[in-house]
């Protein structure tokens, strides 16, 4: 091979490298497509917490045990049914999870059950080898509660963030209003209060600024977060709020009497539940410290009535 054929073949290389090189350049100084569409879609909080990728919200075990656990989650669907209100909770406790992966944490919680219980039918085995029957019974029991126990805690789950956002919302409305009556607009007062804010009820504020930068009218965003909510208060804000806007009434004046009636409402439940506790805090009155005291009373007389009885 000749010099020339040489210097072809390398010219030919160095050619096809600059060549590459030069579209990476040209491609990294395109501006990303990520780049360019989020801005617009900042507030929705998947996107936000993933950089735009979309989540992968299939658990472990799921990956591992599949079709096992796809297949119990779908018997305990049948047997318990209510899907409608296992739903509806959890959008209520924000849980972005669907209701079969619901099912499939509550056959997990089932086989933590069943996993304890068998462990104690074992250890009763060893002293009590005819007890086989029971073991099986207190195997199922133990499933049966484990599965129980997750929709008792998703209810949990839901009682306490509605005590937050409750506890959250007289601030939240007082913002809005002092934003709203500055002179800003419905829209920019909720990105101001959801931007500066952080809690449950500011999540779902977020959720509704996410909606209407989309598209949505302000009016079906607050609709829908009135139908969504389990809480008559905030339900009723989010109706006065679109209200408000749809009719043209003073917004400030609507937000600082919802904020008004939210606390007088806390202080009639913190009332309740002090007439409730009540009768409990007697309990300790009359349990230990009324018996004391007649001992106190009584103790002497009947030490010397036995000292001087002949």
């Amino acid at each position: 091979m000749t010099l020339a054929a040489w210097g072809a073949v390398l010219g030919g290389m160095l050619g096809a490298g600059l060549v590459l090189v030069a579209s990476r350049v040209v491609a990294l100084r395109r501006t990303p497509i990520a780049v360019r569409v989020l801005p617009y879609i900042r507030d929705l909080p998947q996107l936000e917490r993933l950089g735009g990728r979309v989540p992968d919200t299939t658990p472990a075990a799921v990956g591992v045990f599949g079709p096992v656990l796809v297949s119990a989650a779908g018997l305990v669907e049948r047997v318990l049914g209510g899907a409608s209100s296992v739903r509806r909770r959890l959008e209520r406790a924000g849980i972005d999870k669907t209701v079969h992966e619901f099912r499939i944490e509550q056959v997990q919680w089932g086989l933590a059950g069943f996993a304890v219980a068998a462990a104690y039918a074992l250890v009763r085995a060893v002293t009590d080898p005819g007890g086989v029957v029971f073991g099986l019974v207190l195997c199922a029991i133990g499933f049966v509660v484990g599965v129980l126990g997750r929709d008792t805690h998703l209810s949990g789950q839901v009682k306490a963030r509605e005590r937050r956002i409750l506890a959250e919302f007289p601030a939240i409305a007082e913002l809005l209003a002092l934003a709203v009556a500055a002179g800003e607009g419905p829209v920019a007062a909720l990105d101001r209060v959801v931007r500066r804010s952080g809690g449950e009820l500011s999540d779902d504020l977020g959720r509704v600024l996410a909606a209407v930068r989309t598209g949505e009218p302000v009016t079906t965003a607050f609709d829908e977060l009135a139908s969504r909510t389990g809480l008559p208060l905030v339900a009723r804000f989010a109706q006065g709020i679109s209200v408000a806007v749809e009719r043209g009434t003073p917004l400030a004046d609507v937000l600082h009497a919802q904020a008004a009636d939210v606390r007088e409402a806390g202080r009639r439940e913190l009332i309740e539940i002090a007439a409730r506790k009540e009768v409990l805090m007697m309990v300790p009155v009359v349990f230990l410290v009324l018996p004391v005291t007649v001992l106190f009373a009584f103790w002497p007389g009947v030490i010397g009535l036995s000292l001087t009885a002949p």
